[in-house]
């Protein structure tokens, strides 16, 4: 009798402790949500519905918990079972008051609205990038410079030029890795396309100079999206010491060019380093040393990242799906039988033919979501599906959301390249590279490389993966914890 009462007491007490702490929880978060109100006065009645989290670090544990459980989904998914499927939900994020935008029609408005959106981006991101980098400056500075920088990365005449370097470095290393017994594929994967990127951006390759850049690339994007926490232990804390590093290196290589250039004058093969050099505005006045930097370290963080996970999960999908595969193959197979006999490689003509394994790229691209989410600020009070988004509050676009939801994408987690068979997506439904002004400014480059790269894998190897049911991490970016453990093996004759 007494046990049963003694396990009475203690279920009792427990009951009774979890309602205080919930109670306790449940106020804290509502005198957060006040004090992020209060400013606002009757205007905070206009603010959509959501959460605002707990005091200092608002709703990271969640997001944190979701993208660290194998379901970021659940992130969103969990105000929209709260709030209805509306859109739009207040949050407190990476230390500020959020509105998250979750479907296609209201990211469209946010991404095209230059006037009264302007980047967002959360003080990690902008100090690991720079203050001159593209997600950080203004509209009419970025407009200049994206004019600047788009011809010499992805202009008809520049793609050409790379095509060749980039066809021959992806043929020597698919052969050198089928000769390399069991590698992480990944990992060898962005080393390819971190080779490719500074040959094109400061005619580099191979030397300690791009081996010192990609070991401080890999601790510099493990910060970009962490909270600034500038203390050991911490991925800001180590991301911020790697930046330090990458100045030191760009500016000795600027300084070796501009010396060089001096002396010799300047060379007719020009790299992007060059074009950054000579650029001047309508006024006469060139770039600085830091624009140089920032905008460097934004395109060769940009350009082997994302290059070089989606071209991991293309190879991984098609091999997981036979039939995709046998498609692809097809597909490659007709190019090469209708290629004259002089002709030494690919075109871009060829490649432009590619259609199904256009199609391969796009749902990789959709599947994967390498960049789950951007940020914007609202330049003034901005009245949105009826709500308000308050002048000065971040704004989060999420993409993965959009591309993940099943009223846009049937079954939107089956790799379907088959989907987009005479589909056409409408406006802000298809986000992989952003949309409006600031849609990424490689994108044409990155998807060239990943063609060239599928076009002689299918044709010649397959991928045998050492543990295909590997759990996945999905921070920075959706990868395989083993980081995609295979061995490439030759199979044509």
């Amino acid at each position: 009798m007494e046990l049963v009462e003694s396990s009475f007491s203690v279920v009792l007490l427990t009951i009774v402790l979890g309602g205080i702490i919930g109670g306790l929880y449940g106020l804290v978060k509502k005198a957060n949500e006040w004090y992020y109100g209060r400013s606002l006065g009757d205007k905070r009645f206009l603010l959509p519905p959501g959460d605002m989290g707990l005091p200092i670090f608002g709703n990271m544990f969640s997001f944190l918990r979701a993208f660290k459980s194998g379901n970021p989904d659940r992130f969103i998914s969990n105000f929209v079972k709260r709030y209805n499927r509306i859109g739009m939900y207040k949050a407190y994020m990476f230390g500020s008051p959020t509105i998250l935008i979750t479907t296609p029609e209201t990211c469209r408005q946010v991404l095209m609205d230059e006037e009264r959106f302007k980047p967002g981006w959360p003080k990690a991101a902008n100090e690991l990038m720079g203050r001159k980098s593209f997600i950080a400056i203004p509209y009419e500075e970025h407009k200049r410079l994206r004019r600047i920088t788009a011809a010499p990365v992805n202009g008809h005449e520049a793609l050409s030029v790379y095509l060749t370097y980039i066809e021959e470095t992806v043929i020597s290393t698919l052969d050198k890795w089928s000769n390399m017994g069991e590698i992480e594929f990944l990992t060898h994967l962005r080393k390819l396309t971190f080779r490719i990127i500074t040959y094109i951006f400061l005619s580099s390759e191979g030397n300690p100079v791009v081996e010192a850049l990609e070991k401080e690339y890999t601790h510099l994007n493990y910060g970009v999206r962490a909270m600034a926490i500038n203390y050991p232990g911490f991925a800001y804390y180590k991301a911020l010491k790697a930046r330090k590093k990458l100045v030191v290196i760009l500016q000795t290589v600027l300084d070796e060019r501009r010396e060089r250039r001096a002396r010799l004058g300047e060379s007719p093969k020009k790299d992007m380093m060059d074009n950054l050099i000579n650029v001047e505005d309508e006024k006469g006045i060139k770039l600085t040393d830091e624009d140089i930097i920032d905008i460097l370290i934004m395109y060769l963080n940009a350009g082997h990242e994302s290059s070089g996970h989606i071209t991991m999960w293309a190879t991984a999908f098609l091999q997981a799906n036979p039939e995709c595969f046998k498609k692809a193959k097809a597909e490659q197979e007709e190019i090469v039988r209708n290629r004259s006999p002089a002709q030494k490689g690919l075109t871009l003509k060829e490649i432009r033919q590619m259609d199904y394994l256009s199609q391969v790229v796009d749902e990789t691209l959709r599947v994967v979501n390498i960049s789950s989410v951007v940020f914007r600020e609202a330049l003034t009070d901005i009245k949105m599906n009826g709500y308000l988004i308050p002048k000065g509050w971040k704004v989060q676009v999420w993409f993965r959301t959009v591309h993940m939801d099943p009223e846009v994408y049937p079954n939107p987690k089956e790799f379907n390249p088959s989907r987009w068979d005479n589909y056409t997506p409408k406006a802000g439904t298809y986000l992989p590279f952003g949309a409006g002004s600031r849609l990424c400014p490689g994108n044409d480059l990155a998807k060239l490389e990943i063609m060239i790269f599928l076009h002689h894998f299918i044709l010649n190897y397959q991928l045998e993966r050492t543990n295909p049911d590997c759990k996945l991490m999905y921070l920075p970016h959706p990868r395989p914890k083993d980081n995609c453990l295979a061995r490439v093996r030759k199979v044509s004759v």
